[in-house]
């Protein structure tokens, strides 16, 4: 029997005008509500909320509805564990607003400017280690387009390749810890945060090499586009490291953390928060700025966990439905490579990336997606030996998790909502959008070469995790 079938068979209920005996179809339906919604223009929580509302309403009754969805905000956010979101997040403007986020580039432009393009391989790396230090690529994308930008229109870089590479570059935040995506990412399918940390390093830097290699490339047939930058002395490369060091000891201590557990994700989190707030001290930060830092995560932190709460209302509609089991069974009905299978989901993120947001693609897609590809691979408790993929249930939950988020990256830079091309416009409206879109062929390009070696080569995923104390 089709999925259509098995969905319409029967009418013990109506919904919408359709009967319907698998409740099945009203998750269908809702998906398709929701994602009128959303392409319209109404915000994901209230969309997700309002629609998870209707569809439990109809499964369960208006009481059961309201006493389901009504513990949802106090419950979740009670979470130990979404505790790490608001310290990731402060550890960024923390840094930024104490202008570590220029010291950095300094850096990176001393070391690595002498290669072709080099400015552009030095923003690369500088948000590279800027995402070791924020959970946020909306805040990475626009700290590096008022620092990075300037230097390379002044040394007569292209247009293009200069916005398009600051908006790439933002995305990395998404996948080196601290990440606040993957910390959802642990929420929604119950997994553990700490491994799901460490697996997003080495994938991280495996991305920003990519994309400094596509640059190099691109500098080497088209040298007008990315000049070198000359007359750098080691006295000068020398001066500037002191400037990486508040970074670096963030990076040092959430991660020897995470790998030998001598402290939670949470606490490392917050002890990283502490010593970027010492170090911004000691470089001069004073009330005005620390109080702009305190605001800013705030906003962005209300704005996370609104979001959280209304998906959170749709997931368990969803679950109400039944629709990730139904569509779990569905994919395993078909008779083709399982990779293959991968590559259809992977293609329907791209799609629907470019019409939402990077937290609210996981956010809705996941409850239903994650079981599929858990199905796909033998399940959660599934042995390396008779896995799809070669991998126990939860190298697979990791790995895709991994794959996801690039993926959600992708979708923060492919037009037309490619968020971090908006940023770059905003914060640089002399760059017209369609410049910053043109930039980020190069990009999409090099994200396209990196999922591709994660799908094939996933120890570059599960090696760190497996090491892990």
């Amino acid at each position: 029997m089709s999925f259509l079938e098995t969905l319409t068979s029967g009418a013990p209920g109506v919904f919408f005008g359709i009967g319907y005996s698998n409740p099945a179809l009203v998750g269908v339906i809702c998906m398709g509500l929701l994602l009128v919604f959303v392409l319209i223009g109404v915000r994901v929580v209230f969309a997700a909320g309002l629609v998870g509302l209707i569809g439990l309403v109809e499964l369960i009754g208006w009481h059961a509805a309201a006493g389901s969805i009504g513990s949802i905000p106090h419950s979740k956010s009670v979470s130990f564990v979404l505790g790490l979101i608001p310290v990731f997040i402060l550890i960024g403007y923390l840094a930024f607003h104490a202008g570590m986020t220029s010291q950095l580039f300094a850096a990176a432009r001393a070391w690595i400017g002498w290669l072709p393009g080099g400015l552009a391989v030095a923003t690369v790396f500088a948000t590279a280690g800027f995402a070791a230090v924020s959970g946020a690529s909306t805040a990475t994308t626009a700290v590096f387009a008022r620092v990075a930008i300037p230097e390379m229109l002044k040394a007569g870089y292209d247009r293009p390749l200069a916005a398009g590479v600051v908006a790439a570059g933002g995305t990395l935040a998404s996948l080196i810890p601290p990440s606040a995506i993957l910390v959802i990412y642990a929420i929604i399918v119950e997994e553990s945060v700490g491994a799901l940390l460490l697996a997003g390093f080495l994938p991280g830097l495996f991305s920003a090499a990519i994309y400094a290699a596509i640059i190099i490339l691109w500098a080497k047939f088209h040298p007008e586009a990315g000049p070198s930058v000359r007359g750098i002395s080691w006295r000068e490369r020398f001066k500037s490291l002191p400037g990486v060091l508040p970074i670096a000891a963030v990076v040092g201590i959430i991660v020897s953390a995470v790998y030998t557990g001598w402290a939670a994700p949470t606490e490392a989190g917050a002890l990283g928060a502490f010593v970027v707030l010492v170090m911004a001290w000691i470089n001069g930060m004073r009330w005005p700025s620390l109080k702009a830092a305190l605001m800013e995560t705030s906003k962005l932190v209300v704005m996370i966990f609104s979001l959280i709460w209304g998906v959170l209302i749709f997931g368990r509609f969803l679950g109400f439905s039944g629709l990730p089991e139904t569509f779990a069974n569905w994919i395993l009905s078909f008779d083709a490579d399982p990779y293959l299978i991968l590559a259809a989901i992977l293609l329907g993120y791209v799609i629907l990336g470019m019409f939402m947001d990077a937290i609210g693609l996981l956010l809705l897609t996941l409850p239903v997606v994650y079981p599929a590809v858990m199905a796909l691979n033998g399940g959660p408790d599934v042995t390396a030996a008779d896995s799809a993929f070669g991998m126990s249930g939860t190298q697979a939950s990791i790995w895709f998790g991994i794959i996801v988020v690039k993926m959600a990256e992708v979708c923060l830079i492919t037009p037309p909502i490619g968020i971090n091309c908006f940023v770059v416009n905003g914060v640089r409206p002399d760059i017209p959008l369609t410049d910053v879109f043109r930039g980020i062929f190069l990009f999409f390009v090099a994200d396209i070469l990196t999922i591709a070696g994660l799908i094939f080569f996933p120890q570059i995923i599960t090696w760190l995790p497996s090491m892990m104390n």
